[in-house]
């Protein structure tokens, strides 16, 4: 509920609104816009032009940004629970040093290594929990359908690929429904107003408190 122009009563008491909060909001959803549009651009490529060398290569240019702006995303977005922030910082963590890993250790390029060894993903795979996991959040917190359906998408598709239950066409539908529903999401993201983003920042103080109290009985 706001009070007066950056002034808002929270559960736990009021809360301002600064221009860093605004900041760390527009860093979050231009971190996923750029993850989102190259996530996009690669599928392009890759369903119209196919796998030639220059493909190849451009492919692990564009994985490379948007793993980067995940990352710069995660570090900026707003989640009242700090364990499950975390959890998702260390997924993209643990995805980023498997796909270095398999990215140093492979002749070849990062694209055709997970279409000849599908359980590469069970590395690389982090990457995309941790993305999932932020779809999770903004359906809970903005009940965006899109959000939803993705947050189930990308789970069922990263497994159906690594144990080999989807046909190709099946596999091209969803990648290509994933590669949509996120540009359909960072257009909702766009336009959606700055605040609820940013949330109620009493609860973030009475967490934090809370935390230190505990630390302190210990």
């Amino acid at each position: 509920m706001k009070m007066e122009s950056n002034i808002y009563q929270g559960q736990f008491g009021n809360f301002t609104i600064t221009e860093s909060d605004y900041r760390e909001v527009m860093i979050y959803r231009l971190g996923l816009a750029v993850a989102g549009i190259s996530f996009a651009v690669g599928i392009l490529l890759f369903f119209w032009i196919g796998l030639t060398p220059l493909i190849e290569k451009s492919l692990t240019v564009l994985f490379a940004i948007f793993i980067i702006s995940l990352g710069v995303s995660l570090q900026t977005i707003h989640i009242y629970l700090k364990p499950l922030h975390n959890t998702l910082k260390l997924f993209w963590l643990i995805g980023t040093i498997s796909t270095i890993v398999l990215a140093i250790k492979s002749q070849e390029s990062l694209v055709i290594v997970i279409k000849n060894q599908p359980l590469s993903l069970l590395g690389i795979g982090f990457i995309f929990a941790s993305l999932t996991g932020i779809f999770i959040k903004e359906a809970f917190c903005f009940n965006r359908i899109e959000a939803k359906i993705l947050s189930a998408m990308i789970p069922t598709l990263l497994l159906g690929y690594i144990i080999n239950i989807f046909s190709v066409k099946l596999g091209i539908f969803l990648l290509t429904t994933w590669g949509i529903l996120f540009l359909v999401f960072l257009m909702n993201k766009a336009i959606q107003e700055i605040p609820p983003d940013i949330g109620d920042k009493s609860v973030f103080e009475y967490l934090k408190n809370q935390s230190k109290n505990k630390e302190t009985q210990l």
